[in-house]
């Protein structure tokens, strides 16, 4: 068990409370799907990250993965898929077949919509070289929008997504006292030969790929940001790290925010279950 002091708001301390007490429900955490992206760089691993703006509701001010929820559009058939089938992902990720395709196509789509990376090709052994064009930044702000769907977009061009690009990390649930929840799948991928990143989000302030080995206390980040990349950087190349992921248990992470006196402390277990 880990467990760790936590600078709350009265608010937040009032919510313990009541929580505890069975006054007020916990929100449900919403299904959603974020994307470790890595590249090789001189002294190992580097990770790309996004400063979440300090007005958002969820995440304010902290570096965060390209990542978000899972919507009705991710429930849509594709064009074609290569890579492990939705059963494999559901049995690796402790969900039904269904429940896994939506958090795989949701995490291509959240990558593409937050960094302009398309995991995606005409094959199994074929990447999308380039989505800096036009016609590419009008299918992310469709996508963004929710015009489109990403079976729409990769039907367009005659793509299949590329599940084989995506590997299984980790599994954090959000703590019940916070207002906003989220129940959320982490995947590790490459960025892919010839494609670049970009400042494309809206909901982040600045975007910067660091170094794992430089990921420190003075990076604001919540707690399964920081421990992803503590995990990660372990690794002395993006190949070891996605070998390091092939057969790892995904384990279900539930921190909770207990109140002792007036201090609140997250508590972490270290694992809740594993697949």
């Amino acid at each position: 068990m880990h467990r760790q002091r936590f600078d709350a708001t009265d608010a937040l301390k009032e919510r313990i409370r009541a929580i505890a007490a069975g006054d007020l429900e916990a929100a449900v955490p919403r299904p959603a799907s974020t994307v470790v992206l890595l590249r090789d760089g001189a002294t190992g691993p580097e990770v790309y990250l996004l400063l979440r703006h300090r007005g958002m509701a969820f995440a304010a001010g902290v570096h965060v993965f390209p990542g978000g929820g899972v919507d009705a559009r991710d429930a849509e058939p594709l064009p074609g898929w290569h890579g492990p089938d939705a059963a494999w992902w559901g049995e690796h990720l402790g969900c039904d077949a269904a429940s896994a395709h939506a958090l795989v196509v949701a995490a291509v789509r959240e990558t593409f919509e937050e960094s302009g990376v398309l995991l995606a090709g005409t094959d199994g052994s074929h990447v999308v070289p380039d989505t800096t064009g036009e016609e590419w930044e009008a299918h992310r702000l469709a996508l963004v929008d929710h015009d489109q769907s990403l079976a729409q977009v990769l039907s367009a061009h005659d793509l299949v997504l590329r599940a084989d690009l995506l590997s299984p990390w980790a599994h954090w649930i959000t703590p019940e006292v916070e207002p906003r929840r989220y129940d959320t799948f982490f995947f590790v991928a490459a960025l892919p030969e010839g494609q670049r990143t970009r400042d494309v989000s809206t909901e982040s302030e600045q975007v910067r790929w660091i170094p794992l080995a430089e990921v420190d206390g003075d990076l604001a980040m919540m707690p399964p940001t920081r421990i992803t990349c503590e995990q990660l950087g372990a690794h002395a190349s993006v190949a070891d790290a996605r070998t390091a992921a092939v057969g790892r248990p995904v384990p279900v992470v539930a921190p909770r925010m207990v109140l002792e006196s007036d201090d609140v402390y997250l508590v972490r277990d270290e694992v809740q279950e594993e697949r």
